[in-house]
């Protein structure tokens, strides 16, 4: 992930973020986070906090679930350090790092480095922060991460330069020699920044204000606010130092508008605290002190850092100019202490300068000038030509005071001439440094006083000459200004015009993500619509989301009636209330349901009065109506409308929310009309394949009949022609004892015969009867399964021989079942059947099997098989199917195991499987001896 982005980049990731729900956000997330950190510190904060909370709920490996949490955490850390919360943001830094460097995230690491080297330096710390910046580099370079190393070397030059200028332009004047544009514009602010404070200590104040613009200006476009800020005030710096202050204060007035949103308490002490030094240079000393006391009340967290040295050297000098020397005294000794831990020779020379001031007023002369040499020294080793003139005005001030002893090697009349003029000579040096007059004007009084009035003339010209050339030298600074404030315009209107489009980008993402949402939800309501197979179930449904979503005080449905004249009320609610049912001619010239039917067109009245609208009876004047037409394809199935009591009540998207429910009402009460008329088409076909099964079981047992029956006739008929001959014999010759014996033993067989027959057959009847009343009465009652089975089996005997097949029962006695025999015997026969017409060849014979078992306790498994030569694969899965058969025309009407399945998961409260293979087909029924209770009435006729 890069250290810093462009506006582009974040704009484009606040965009794809809109429209992400859930763990989805987290890859546009993550970086949005990171690259807001300073742009918007507050939502950065609130990203991050939401993404630890997603890590949870997502399948990420643990490692990069912890790599995400880690970057997340260095958001929040950088969130405290810019609060001034240091102690804080030191500890979550250190608990990222540590887990970064765990998991080998080198770049990660480096960012951790950056923000302990910030924390350093806010705390005053600055050799350690340099320290880290250097392992920031080494981390960086372990990935080759040329940007993160760049950021780290220019500012540790920039650091640098502040300890020793020489020495930091032999390290890194080669390094970032080269044009910063050239780097990504996250390098090139610090690269500004680094050529920007070396300009100023080079006493270049032009040079240091343009590369300090330049930094202002790529700082703002990669989102490092507080780099930004600082580069607007050290502007305002340096235009103070070249005396145009009015250029100074728009400055620091501009990073004080950033700094005051942010919070950031180093930034706004640090706005503050400048724009008071250039109030004071103004002579407003009030509104100096009041911005100074403002700014050390803000900066007191950060009381080690630069910035609050920097406050005590302003505070000292707004102390001098109102001669209160103990009190810049004070100021200037507190200001040594922090410039001293800090190592910065800049501000170790102002503050024993201040020092030596305060001293020499206080009529401590001695340690005034004892302090007043260290500035000059320290000055002049740093090349600091601004504070090397500060402190040899000091010493000649010293010298004008009090009666000290001359300098060693004074070229002048005294020493307080010799130091003015050392102090002119170093300030020529200084690149649009205007010498002030009063410096000639001290030279002049102190000819005049040593009885040289020729030079003091001179030093009254020379003084005359700085005053024209100072206004000249405004007249050039304002022209600096000018192009100043026209590159800071142009950096200015480039942001804003960036700002816009992204502002407008996320306008157009928010619509979008709106319209997204509305349709995403329209979608789920549309699926949960068109799901209902029932009309009364569709209008609840349709009126619970136009309720939720829309300003309905009534909602009506009205549906064409048979012939098309008119439409009825189907559902209608008005303020919670049912609706009475009311019928409206197509043809009605008011009513715009009717109407809106007619044209089939959408129907908007904004703002009805009482000619506007047609009133159904029992129902309330509204002000805002909307109609749309319940169309499928080119059929108008009939009129959905909305009213509100309220005028204009439905806009574009309300209307549009309104339109796209009509359209799934129409689909969804179309589907739940040819859904009724499919059952009515089911129930039709079922009760015929149930009389037909009837009739079918009837022909077998008429035709098991005829054998015992045909028999007993026989004998019957036998046995009479065997009494008529006795008969005869008995009235003729007469009758021999052995033929009446064998006539006795005739008369027994024969009637051993005709009872077996008709035992037979009155058996046939009674199982006849009793399937009969089981498959035309879905009737619950207790029976023996092996009875049943034999009873139903014994009724389809007839078609299993006369196919040359064979039925093997195996069903133990005494299981019990309290249940629905007749639909069990219907699956059984259905079995039988199936197999019948689909199992065997033409030429093969064939064995069934029935069989039961009891796994469990109150389940009995029945397992009914062939051996024919099963189940296609590809038929598998829709075996089940009604309709679907693959002997159309050829017996089969694919409702038998459709009906089967349904009978055993509904009515008999069991599961149904099938296994088949070329050895055949096994169909498996578990079922519960106790069957389900239903709300079935007690005989239920087939007819019906």
């Amino acid at each position: 992930m890069d250290m810093f982005a462009v506006d582009d980049e974040v704009a484009q990731w606040e965009a794809a973020l809109l429209p992400l729900r859930g763990p989805a956000r987290l890859p546009v997330l993550v970086p949005l986070a990171w690259h807001l950190r300073q742009r918007d510190t507050g939502r950065a904060v609130e990203l991050a906090s939401e993404g630890l909370q997603l890590l949870q709920a997502t399948a990420l490996a643990p490692d990069e679930m912890q790599l995400i949490a880690a970057r997340l955490q260095l958001v929040h850390g950088e969130a405290r350090w810019l609060a001034g919360e240091l102690d804080a943001a030191a500890a979550i830094v250190e608990q990222a790092y540590q887990q970064l460097c765990s998991l080998g995230d080198h770049q990660g690491c480096a960012d951790a480095h950056w923000l302990r080297a910030w924390i350093a330096i806010d705390r005053g710390e600055h050799r350690r922060g340099e320290d880290e910046l250097e392992l920031m580099a080494s981390a960086a370079g372990q990935v080759g991460d040329e940007q993160r190393i760049a950021v780290a070397d220019a500012a540790n030059a920039r650091w640098a330069v502040l300890h020793d200028l020489a020495a930091a332009e032999r390290r890194w004047g080669q390094r970032f020699a080269a044009d910063p544009q050239s780097h990504h514009p996250a390098v090139s602010a610090w690269i500004y920044d680094y050529h920007g404070l070396a300009a100023s200590q080079h006493s270049d104040y032009g040079g240091a204000a343009r590369y300090y613009i330049h930094c202002y200006e790529t700082a703002l476009e990669t989102g490092q606010l507080r780099v930004a800020i600082t580069a607007a005030i050290n502007i305002g710096l340096n235009f103070t130092i070249l005396n145009d202050h009015h250029s100074a204060l728009e400055w620091m007035q501009s990073a004080l508008d950033l700094a005051r949103p942010t919070g950031w308490p180093r930034s706004i002490g640090a706005c503050l605290m400048h724009t008071a030094d250039t109030m004071r240079r103004l002579g407003r000393l009030d509104a100096t002190e009041e911005l100074l006391q403002e700014a050390l009340q803000i900066l007191t967290p950060l009381a080690g850092a630069r910035s609050y040295a920097n406050a005590l050297s302003y505070l000292g000098d707004l102390a001098l100019d109102k001669n209160d020397y103990g009190a810049a005294l004070d100021a200037f000794r507190r200001m040594e202490q922090r410039a001293d831990a800090l190592q910065q020779a800049d501000f170790q020379s102002i503050a024993r300068r201040g020092q030596a001031h305060a001293l020499c007023y206080l009529e401590r002369p001695q340690e005034a000038l004892q302090m007043a040499h260290h500035a000059v020294e320290l000055a002049a080793g740093q090349s600091n030509l601004v504070n090397h003139v500060a402190a040899l005005r000091v010493l000649s001030e010293i010298h004008r005071r009090h009666p000290l002893p001359p300098p060693a090697g004074m070229t002048e009349q005294n020493a307080t001439l010799h130091y003015l003029h050392q102090a002119l000579e170093v300030a020529s040096g200084i690149n649009g440094y205007t010498l002030p007059g009063d410096l000639h004007d001290a030279l002049g009084r102190e000819y005049a006083q040593a009885g040289d009035y020729a030079k003091a003339y001179q030093s009254a010209q020379a003084a005359a000459a700085a005053r024209e050339k100072i206004h000249s030298q405004e007249a050039t600074n304002r022209a600096i200004a000018m192009q100043v404030h026209h590159q800071t315009e142009h950096a200015r209107a480039e942001g804003m015009h960036h700002r816009e489009l992204a502002a407008s980008e996320a306008r157009r993402a928010e619509i979008l993500q709106q319209t997204s949402a509305t349709l995403e939800r329209l979608s789920a309501i549309g699926q949960e619509i068109t799901i209902h197979l029932d009309a009364g179930a569709v209008f609840q449904a349709l009126n619970r989301h136009v309720q939720a979503l829309l300003a309905a005080d009534t909602f009506a449905i009205y549906l064409c009636d048979a012939g098309g004249d008119t439409v009825s009320r189907a559902f209608g609610i008005e303020n919670g209330r049912a609706l009475p049912a009311n019928t409206i001619a197509v043809d009605n010239p008011r009513a715009n349901s009717a109407r809106c039917l007619r044209e089939r067109r959408e129907i908007y009245v904004e703002e009805a009065g009482p000619d506007d609208i047609f009133l159904a009876p029992g129902s309330q004047l509204m002000v805002s109506a909307l109609y749309v037409p319940l169309l499928v394809g080119e059929r108008a199935l009939g009129v959905m409308t909305v009213q509100a009591r309220h005028a204009r009540a439905y806009g574009e998207r309300e209307r549009l929310i309104f339109r796209t429910l009509c359209a799934y009402g129409a689909i969804a009460l179309d589907n739940a009309d040819a859904y009724r008329q499919l059952q009515d088409a089911q129930t039709q076909l079922v009760s015929q394949e149930k009389l037909a099964a009837l009739g079918s079981l009837m022909a077998g047992v008429a035709h098991e009949l005829n054998t015992p029956i045909g028999n007993s006739l026989l004998i019957a008929s036998t046995l009479a022609q065997k009494t008529e001959e006795l008969e005869a014999q008995v009235n003729g010759p007469g009758l021999r004892r052995s033929e009446l014996a064998g006539y006795l033993a005739d008369a027994r067989k024969a009637h051993e015969l005709v009872m077996r027959g008709l035992t037979s057959a009155a058996d046939l009847v009674n199982s006849f009867k009793q399937v009969a009343v089981d498959r035309t009465t879905e009737q619950r009652r207790v029976f023996q399964l092996q009875q049943v089975s034999h009873e139903v089996i014994a009724t389809m005997m007839n078609r299993v021989r006369a196919a040359n097949h064979r039925i093997e029962i195996d069903v133990p006695e005494l299981i019990s079942m309290d249940s629905y025999p007749g639909p069990f015997g219907q699956v059984i026969a259905n079995f039988i059947n199936n197999a019948l017409l689909h199992a065997f060849g033409r030429d093969r014979s064939g064995t069934m099997w029935l069989r039961a078992a009891l796994p469990a306790d109150n389940r009995v498994l029945v397992t009914f098989g062939d051996n024919g030569g099963g189940i296609a694969p590809e038929h598998m899965s829709r075996i089940f199917d009604p309709f679907f058969t693959t002997k159309l025309g050829q017996g089969g009407s694919g409702l038998g195991l459709s009906i089967s399945y349904n009978i055993v998961t509904s009515l008999l409260g069991g599961h149904i499987s099938v296994h088949s293979s070329r050895d055949g087909t096994i169909f498996t029924l578990d079922l519960p001896l106790t069957a389900p209770e239903h709300q079935i009435a007690a005989a239920t006729q087939i007819y019906n």
